[in-house]
């Protein structure tokens, strides 16, 4: 006989949507662009970015508020590979 187990699946709670994105600037090497895109694309898409200045390398990162603590440790493993400077809203 074949016995099997039921497991009581829990429900994950979801968040309420967010009003709006979060919003974080970051500087980096204008050369270094792609490897951050190749970078965030590979952390499940954890946000999107736009190239504010694609000259001076200053990118805006948008994502989810309560992905905040993600997307720190993803610019702090990211700094590993590339200088990154987080820069204060603008």
């Amino acid at each position: 006989m074949k016995s099997s187990s039921r497991r009581r699946i829990r429900k994950r709670i979801c968040p309420p949507a967010p009003e709006c994105s979060a919003r974080t600037y970051v500087h980096i090497d204008p050369a270094n662009i792609g490897l951050f895109r190749f970078l965030m694309e590979g952390h499940d898409n954890l946000g999107i970015f736009t190239v504010v200045d694609k000259f001076q390398g200053v990118l805006l990162l948008r994502y989810s508020p309560h992905l905040a603590r993600e997307m720190k440790a993803f610019l702090k493993q990211a700094a590993t590979e590339m200088n990154l400077e987080v820069l204060p809203g603008m």
